[in-house]
């Protein structure tokens, strides 16, 4: 019986931290709106996103940053290509150690 008592306890908690950060009242009206919605959405888990302003905002910023690696990833391919063949062309003007111990 305890455990139960215990148990009760920390969902009460739980629920009252909850409504002290306003995540009942927000939950409460997006459901509202659901609710009152005259054709209902064949997603209602996108209905919920899109209203708890979750879906647009992730796809747009997702799409905008995939863009971005892929073009700092092609700046760094051509980056690595140029060090490359600028190394090679530097060993070609560097003495060998020995024509320096010659010297």
């Amino acid at each position: 019986m305890s455990y139960y008592r215990g148990s009760e306890s920390k969902r009460e908690q739980f629920r009252r931290y909850l409504e002290k950060a306003g995540v009942l009242d927000t939950l409460t009206n997006v459901l509202v709106a659901l609710y009152e919605e005259t054709e209902k959405p064949n997603n209602a888990l996108d209905f919920l996103k899109h209203h708890l302003g979750v879906a647009g905002v992730e796809t747009a910023d997702a799409e905008t940053l995939s863009l971005g690696v892929s073009e700092l990833q092609q700046k760094c391919d051509l980056l690595m290509e140029e060090n490359k063949e600028l190394r090679k062309r530097l060993l070609q003007y560097e003495p060998t150690p020995e024509d320096g111990a010659a010297e």
